[in-house]
C-alpha cells in the first residue's frame, strides 16, 4: 500500500481523487495548498504526489521545485494549463508526468501505478560502474567516494545508463524511457540533461557517457 499525497485546492476534485486512490488500495493524504503540502512532505514519508498547478499562496511549479530540494518522490502534475511551455516548465521543475483537465480517472490511476512500480523497482539495490556508485534506496550518487547532487531526472538517466551499460539508445528512446511516451518535448531535453549530468560527474566519469553521431548515446566504462 502506497502513501499518496494530493495537493489540490479544489475540494470537489480533492474528494474525487481521494476516493480513487483509496479504492485502489492506497492511503491518501490531502493538502489544500502548496504551503500545507510542503509541510506534509517535510514531516511524513510519501510515495507519490498528485500536484495541482494553479493554487493560492504557492503555485504547483514552485511547490515541485521546493520538494525536489527535500526528496525525489514521483510527482504528477494535474492542471488545466495545457500549453507546451507549461508542460516543459513542469518537467524542468522535476515533475514526472503532466495530466491536463479534464482527464480520465483510469488513465490517471494507470500513470500513478506505473510511477509507483518504477519507484519500487529502483529502490532495491546499489549500482557500481567505474568510479560511480549509485544507491537506489537513498537516491545518492558517489564519484570516487565523493557524493554529488543530481536532479530527479538526472538520477533516473544515470541509473538507466548503469542498468543498460554498453547499449546504444537514441534520443527518442531515452525520452520514452525516462520522460514517458506521452512527453511532448524534443530531443534537446535529452542533450541538456546529459550536458549537466556530465558536468556533475566530473572529468573522468563524464567520459563514460559516449555520444554517437546520428545514433544517440551509450554508457561505457573503459578503464
Amino acid at each position: 500500500m502506497a502513501k499518496i499525497l494530493i495537493i489540490e485546492d479544489d475540494k470537489n476534485m480533492q474528494d474525487i481523487l481521494s476516493e480513487l486512490i483509496c479504492a485502489n488500495g492506497h492511503k491518501c493524504l490531502t493538502a489544500d495548498d502548496g504551503i500545507d503540502g510542503l509541510e506534509i512532505v517535510k514531516n511524513c514519508p510519501i510515495d507519490l504526489i498528485i500536484l495541482d498547478v494553479m493554487m493560492p499562496h504557492l503555485d504547483g511549479f514552485s511547490v515541485c521545485k521546493s520538494i525536489r530540494n527535500i526528496c525525489n518522490v514521483p510527482i504528477v502534475f494535474l492542471t488545466a494549463k495545457e500549453s507546451e511551455e507549461d508542460k516543459l516548465k513542469g518537467y524542468e521543475q522535476g515533475g514526472d508526468d503532466y495530466i491536463t483537465k479534464p482527464f480520465s480517472l483510469k488513465v490517471l490511476m494507470a500513470k500513478v501505478n506505473v510511477l509507483l512500480r518504477r519507484s519500487t523497482f529502483y529502490h532495491v539495490d546499489e549500482l557500481h560502474s567505474g568510479i560511480i556508485t549509485l544507491i537506489t534506496s537513498t537516491h545518492k550518487v558517489y564519484v570516487s567516494s565523493q557524493e554529488i547532487e543530481l536532479t530527479y531526472k538526472e538520477f533516473e538517466l544515470l541509473q538507466f545508463f548503469l542498468r543498460n551499460e554498453g547499449q546504444v539508445f537514441s534520443r527518442e528512446q531515452l525520452i520514452n524511457r525516462i520522460w514517458g511516451y506521452e512527453y511532448e518535448g524534443n530531443s534537446r531535453t535529452v542533450d541538456s540533461h546529459i550536458k549537466t549530468l556530465r558536468h556533475k560527474l566530473g572529468e573522468i566519469a563524464s567520459q563514460y557517457i559516449v555520444t554517437l553521431i546520428r545514433s544517440g548515446y551509450k554508457f561505457e566504462v573503459n578503464e
